[in-house]
């Protein structure tokens, strides 16, 4: 099951980057299928802990047995309060790989890609009850219009939710090939992969509410950190990586840090090292592989 569910992607760097303890206490926020877990499992000691979060159902069907390894199956904005839960309120690494796992890709009816016709779900945590068709729709026309433009980066954003509010007055738009026919005027064919990626990226990040996730994570991460505790981070788009490059150099997601008289400023967190991309050869093995970045930060 485990190499079919998820190729892991910069799988040596981001484990290199937490610098693993024997004895130490790690975090694996996304654990998907296990890859990232078991490589951490390895260079842990038999005193070692570690703890993996995954809200999806499906990642349980790849649960390590070993004592060492703890899955909390819940979402990782809430790593504070079940790591707590759990007897820990230190640790000594975080992994975070964030985006969709390549199975809920390939899985047609989670509706995550525009590969397959169905249901417009995109739903991560699948006890949620906003899906994509609630939002395509009963979402008004300007809040589509915001999250095409703010989470798809879609310049024709009132355009697009002009059209689709116009459909489905008449039409409930319940696939995502039934989307894809309302939107065809804005597709022409030499882009239609990249704006479909671009809209359906857009609906996901929505649903999931993944970059307010992401910011409330990020913001809980100074205070779980051991002294030379490890942060580990990869990120697909753009969205992701602004948000975590600033949050590593400014300990905010907006702003500047206010500076005390002499001009120092308290940024929770420094980067270690510099941005690390895929190889080549890593790409070539890995298609998902190629919009990757790992950032890597400590405490300051």
């Amino acid at each position: 099951m485990m190499s079919s569910y998820h190729d892991s992607v910069l799988l040596k760097e981001s484990i290199d980057a937490l610098a693993v303890k024997e004895d130490g206490v790690y975090v694996d926020v996304t654990f998907g299928g296990g890859g990232h877990s078991k490589e951490i499992l390895k260079r842990l000691g038999k005193n070692g802990k570690l703890f993996g979060f995954d809200q999806d159902p499906d990642a349980l069907d790849n649960i390590i047995k070993d004592d060492r390894f703890t899955l909390i199956p819940e979402n990782f904005r809430y790593i504070t309060r079940f790591l707590r839960f759990n007897g820990v309120r230190k640790v000594d690494g975080v992994l975070a790989d964030l985006g969709v796992s390549s199975h809920q890709f390939d899985e047609a009816e989670r509706g995550f890609s525009i590969r397959f016709d169905a249901d417009l779900d995109m739903r991560m945590n699948q006890k949620s009850k906003k899906s994509a068709k609630k939002i395509i729709n009963e979402y008004s026309e300007e809040k589509l219009a915001e999250i095409f433009f703010l989470y798809g980066e879609l310049r024709n954003s009132r355009k697009l939710a002009r059209t689709i509010v116009h459909e489905r007055s008449s039409n409930l738009i319940a696939t995502s090939f039934q989307l894809k026919e309302v939107l065809r005027a804005y597709l022409p064919k030499n882009r239609e992969h990249k704006i479909l990626a671009q809209i359906f990226q857009a609906i996901r990040i929505e649903v999931n509410e993944e970059l307010d996730v992401l910011k409330e994570f990020l913001q809980q991460i100074p205070n779980l950190l051991n002294d030379e505790g490890r942060l580990s981070v990869i990120s697909y788009h753009s969205l992701e990586d602004r948000l975590v490059k600033r949050f590593i150099r400014t300990g905010l997601f907006e702003g500047e840090p206010e500076k005390d008289v002499f001009g120092n400023s308290n940024e929770p967190l420094k980067k270690v090292g510099k941005l690390i991309i895929p190889s080549q050869e890593e790409i070539k093995i890995n298609n998902r592989a190629r919009s990757a970045k790992l950032r890597i930060a400590t405490l300051k």
